[in-house]
């Protein structure tokens, strides 16, 4: 009798087994599924992106000719004839602009953002931390357009009022300061976020050490707690960086758009690859449609080769031992 029964205890085994296998299979195949989709729509989209935007450098767009891609990559005017002709479209300077404007943007948004998720994850009482916290996904949660309409109603007064205390010229407060400011308080709420879940995660042990070897609270938030997060902030500063590259709405309505630069001046007005491509799209044929897709393909080759670099300084900073 204990014979059967081993054989059937086996044989049950066997199927529960073989069952629970099955279902991991399953799980598997619905996960490879949903990866291959992801994958696919980024695919999709950068061939498409960039059958659109070869096609200005490689036809004769309707006779008006093909554009250089040097002088596309390097020039330092975009359209300002009267006519549509391949020599006016260059993008040289309006990509010095936006790499200018989103690492202003970082300087403010970084220390600001990194400084209150400091406070909300170790300082402020629980009440005010719960508080803060739902007001920074609040703010994260804003659509781009109504950050835009905030920039265009308040901060260009305040950006026009401040050139015009200095004694310079501005129109109407659309300048390069008023879209960095724009963009910091859009990469703001992304910075906190993430660099409070980062502080948080800083185990316990290595804090209490510290203030056990005699060190003050403040000394310990910024010289053991900042250190040993300093990955995941890190991280926070190239997702924020990586929000302020692809933003165009809020970017087009202080920006001002420029037709020539680089502008470096504060005061000065602005363009963006974002803009650029935000304010030719109301065309649907033609070399002036076309081309706004040859300048998101830089945008996409800039933001991967800014990911690359920043990626790279995380590791070189997330290997540096804390002191």
């Amino acid at each position: 009798m204990s014979t059967i029964t081993r054989i059937l205890n086996r044989y049950k085994n066997r199927r529960t087994y073989n069952k629970k296998e099955f279902v991991d299979k399953i799980v598997r195949v619905i996960f490879m599924m949903s990866t291959i989709l992801s994958a696919s729509f980024i695919i999709i989209i950068i061939i498409f992106i960039s059958l659109k935007g070869l096609t200005p450098f490689v036809t004769s767009n309707s006779g008006i000719g093909s554009v250089n891609i040097i002088s596309f990559l390097t020039g330092n005017v975009w359209l300002t004839g009267t006519a549509f002709q391949s020599s006016l479209y260059s993008i040289g300077f309006i990509i010095v602009n936006t790499l200018f404007i989103a690492f202003l943007s970082l300087l403010i948004s970084m220390p600001v953002g990194v400084l209150t998720a400091l406070f909300i994850a170790k300082i402020a009482s629980r009440r005010i931390s719960e508080f803060l916290r739902i007001v920074v996904e609040l703010l994260a949660s804003i659509p781009s357009i109504v950050y835009g309409l905030f920039g265009s109603g308040v901060i260009l007064i305040f950006v026009y009022n401040l050139a015009e205390a200095f004694g310079i010229q501005s129109r109407g407060g659309n300048s390069v300061l008023a879209t960095v400011l724009v963009l910091a308080l859009m990469t703001l709420p992304t910075i906190t976020a993430i660099s409070e879940v980062s502080i948080r995660s800083v185990n316990k042990d290595i804090e209490q050490g510290s203030l056990a070897l005699g060190a003050t609270r403040t000394q310990t938030n910024f010289k053991v707690i900042l250190m040993s997060a300093k990955s995941g902030i890190f991280a926070s500063a190239i997702l924020g960086i990586g929000r302020a590259l692809g933003e165009a709405t809020a970017v087009s309505l202080v920006a001002g758009n420029s037709k020539s630069g680089p502008s470096l001046g504060v005061f000065d007005i602005t363009s963006t690859l974002t803009s650029t491509m935000l304010e030719g799209l109301k065309e649907t044929t033609g070399i002036d449609y076309d081309i706004r897709f040859s300048v998101g393909l830089v945008l996409m080759v800039v933001i991967l080769l800014t990911n690359l670099i920043l990626n790279y300084i995380k590791k070189k900073v997330g290997s540096i031992d804390v002191k």
